[in-house]
């Protein structure tokens, strides 16, 4: 009988390590996750300054020939 009840205590602390275990990987799972956008977003807003950037080069140097 005391097999019993050990085996269901055993049980549900097994179940409750993996929810946790389960719980933490999620965790994180999101932050890499958090940690990729970001880098994404930077990445892009590097990338829209260079354009412009270069847009802007790009109508200085178009308007400076046509001057000449």
């Amino acid at each position: 009988m005391s097999f019993k009840a050990a085996s269901a205590w055993g049980s549900i602390l097994v179940v409750i390590a993996l929810v946790i275990t389960f719980l933490k990987s999620i965790i994180a799972f999101v932050g890499f996750l958090t940690t990729a956008i970001q880098i994404l977003l930077v990445v892009a807003f590097v990338g829209v300054f260079g354009l412009v950037g270069y847009l802007v080069f790009k109508a200085w140097s178009n308007n400076k020939r046509t001057k000449d």
